[in-house]
């Protein structure tokens, strides 16, 4: 009887059907890449994720969603210099764009403990300072509304049965995150497809300046991923990301001297080590075009404006009455010397950076909003 069931135990096990492994839509070459143990890919926890990632139902007023800050056209990022939350309240911070985050191995402008895009989750859920999504004492109704349909087919799909839960949430959340990736520029078919009239003349030798010592844009902004804060399954090793550009250098009042503006001093808020202050991290230029306004704070509204910033090396305006010359700060990268260019040098460098953009990825149905087709067919 005992090797009857035990048989019959086998055989049960033998007809269920394993979800199969996740498919990256990847080009054949490219690295995958890391993800945690705890939290494995798939696609039903990807289609869950899309449908949370865009529900104003996640936000204790109901008035706002991830996607309100990280919109799809932007390449999900968000046309202001900073965001604004569920509540009205203003970010002090620019909206990253979400591009190929599954690579990167910080996350937020000046974190480096945020390794992990679940971990990072916490904070427009749960931050009060500021109120993004503003679920912090709401939990029990957020989690009352994911009882709708479609959610309980959903969270089946993903883990098995239909019980919601911000563990849950955040996975699918984090899965979703992970499966925004754009590897399908002009720039790629040149480089990893070997077409080799992907790109002009004219954007030809904007990647040749992108890439040469006299611009040094590629020591912060190099790899396929345009940035250093990238790691994967061949890279696993974790590069320091972050720099002080020469935005700003004003006085403080915490300081016997000068800095970064207090309200936003970069890594030093959580390293505590001077050395840091103004240090952020530099972010992907994969769909830059895209995603204006740049730098941290919004401050710089075109590409244009970030080629000039560069060239002089750091900027020189005025904060509060004072005037702020960035160029001064000691703590500036070594890589942020300026650089002399011509107007045609100019053009042909803002065509590269253009040829970084990925139509597909800012079209991509996959990655659009499910309940507008749920509200249509209704």
């Amino acid at each position: 009887m005992r090797c009857a069931i035990l048989l019959l135990l086998v055989m049960l096990a033998g007809c269920s059907k394993p979800e199969p492994a996740y498919q990256w839509p990847l080009p054949e070459g490219f690295p995958l890449p890391i993800v945690p143990a705890d939290n494995p890919m798939s696609a039903a926890k990807v289609e869950l994720g899309r449908h949370l990632f865009y529900d104003t139902a996640l936000s204790a007023n109901q008035q706002q969603s991830c996607a309100g800050c990280h919109q799809q056209q932007y390449a999900f990022a968000q046309p202001l210099k900073v965001s604004v939350g569920s509540t009205g309240q203003s970010h002090r911070r620019n909206a990253s764009a979400l591009v190929n985050i599954a690579y990167n191995n910080t996350l937020t402008w000046a974190h480096d403990g945020l390794t992990h895009i679940e971990s990072q989750l916490l904070m427009p859920l749960f931050g009060d300072n500021p109120i993004e999504l503003g679920a912090g004492g709401h939990e029990q109704q957020i989690l009352a509304r994911l009882k709708r349909a479609p959610y309980p087919e959903l969270f089946s799909a993903a883990f098995g049965d239909s019980r919601a839960d911000f563990r849950r949430v955040i996975d699918a959340l984090a899965s979703f995150s992970r499966s925004l990736l754009s590897v399908n520029s002009r720039f790629d078919r040149y480089a990893y497809q070997q077409d080799d009239s992907a790109l002009t003349e004219q954007e030809l030798l904007g990647l040749n300046l992108f890439f040469s010592e006299k611009l040094e844009c590629h020591h912060c902004h190099g790899g396929f991923n345009f940035t250093q804060a990238t790691s994967h399954q061949r890279q696993p090793l974790d590069r320091r990301p972050f720099h002080n550009t020469g935005l700003y250098y004003v006085s403080r009042a915490d300081l016997a001297g000068k800095g970064y503006p207090q309200h936003d001093t970069g890594l030093s808020e959580l390293s505590l080590n001077p050395a840091d202050d103004g240090r952020f991290r530099a972010p992907t230029l994969r769909n830059v075009a895209y995603s204006a306004p740049y730098m941290h704070d919004g401050s710089l509204a075109t590409l244009a404006e970030v080629i000039d910033f560069y060239a002089a090396g750091g900027l020189v305006s005025t904060l509060n009455g004072e005037t702020s010359d960035g160029r001064q700060h000691p703590g500036k990268s070594g890589f942020v010397r300026g650089f002399d260019l011509t107007a045609a040098e100019k053009q042909a460098l803002l065509a590269f950076l253009h040829s970084l953009s990925d139509e597909q990825f800012i079209t991509n149905p996959a990655y659009s909003n499910p309940w507008l087709t749920v509200n249509s067919e209704n």
